[in-house]
């Protein structure tokens, strides 16, 4: 079975063929990195324009090399929530009118799902029950996943996400944006050396990085920082440090037989390294382009949502503020 994925939850225009769920025919990706970076984030409404210059030839480009006439294609999945709204809007508008010129299924799918999925597409098939780590711009969630479909929260960050406490960081400490790279690059040349607080919550299984960016943002303000490499290898140690036991913690208290890591600060190298490291049961981590947005994780799901009978109208709508558990 042949799915056609679409995601343009944000800043990243994508398209991707995936079959039975697992193996990538095709898998584009449109950035708009270059354009957003001048002015320090992602402004919604130029990246919703850009959505709209860049769906139709990346849909075109994603059949094409995937050698896939439309006649093959089984369903579209596309991205229905939770992201920008007008950027939301112009995947699943496209989506709904080749589905119906088509006469083909679709499929909507929560994009905290997709980034699930995009572990069926790495090298070894996942085995329940599973923690989930979902790390990135805009989450920090802890979730077991007892089966396909079956979700239960664990933990989520009370403040800022990881991904966002890393943007913030790295202007902090003049890296420039996206933030998560930049602070991945320096700390691989300094130690981390100063002292942060770790904000451990205990008794819960809940995350707090704003406080960790604070105090980053008092010593910078009054001068302590030094060698900015060793500020950003520290940030990246607390941060990284935070997740991992979490994570592990989480993963122990639910039974799990794996962990799945995803998101877009999955793809960090001190993360993937750690967690590997420590974690006392397997680690599936994806590919690092399919840790960051992409439609190859959202044609995965629409896979096996497809498989449990999931099947979207013409008038599905956006859902900004979508949920997962």
């Amino acid at each position: 079975m042949k799915i056609l994925g679409i995601e343009s939850s944000c800043d990243e225009t994508a398209a991707a063929v995936v079959e039975d769920g697992a193996h990538i025919l095709s898998n584009e990706i449109a950035s708009q990195v270059e354009i957003h970076a001048r002015y320090g984030g992602v402004v919604p409404e130029v990246a919703s324009r850009q959505h709209l210059l860049a769906i139709i030839p990346i849909i075109e480009q994603a059949i094409d090399k995937a050698l896939t006439p439309w006649n093959e294609i089984d369903a579209i999945a596309v991205t229905q929530g939770p992201g920008l709204a007008g950027s939301l809007l112009v995947g699943v508008s496209v989506a709904k009118s080749i589905a119906y010129a088509r006469n083909i299924r679709l499929i909507g799918v929560n994009h905290l799902e997709g980034h699930i999925y995009a572990n069926w597409l790495a090298d070894t098939a996942p085995e329940f029950p599973l923690l989930c780590l979902i790390v990135s711009g805009g989450h920090t969630d802890l979730i077991c996943m007892r089966q396909h479909g079956e979700y239960t929260m664990l933990g989520h960050t009370m403040d800022d996400a990881a991904g966002e406490a890393f943007d913030k960081a790295a202007r902090i400490l003049g890296l420039g944006y996206p933030g998560g790279p930049a602070i991945d690059k320096a700390a691989q040349q300094g130690q981390p050396c100063l002292a942060l607080p770790y904000p451990w919550m205990s008794g819960t299984h809940n995350f707090s990085f704003s406080g960790i960016k604070t105090a980053l943002y008092r010593m910078a303000e009054e001068g302590k920082i030094g060698n900015t490499n060793d500020a950003a290898a520290s940030f990246q140690h607390t941060v990284v440090s935070i997740l991992v036991s979490k994570t592990i913690a989480a993963a122990t208290e639910c039974g799990a037989k794996q962990i799945l890591l995803s998101g877009g600060v999955a793809a960090n190298r001190l993360l993937r390294q750690r967690l590997c490291q420590d974690s006392p049961i397997p680690v599936i981590t994806p590919h690092p382009v399919l840790c960051t947005d992409n439609a190859a994780m959202i044609a995965a799901c629409g896979y096996f949502r497809q498989q449990a009978g999931a099947k979207s109208g013409l008038d599905m709508d956006v859902i900004p503020s979508l949920q997962l558990a």
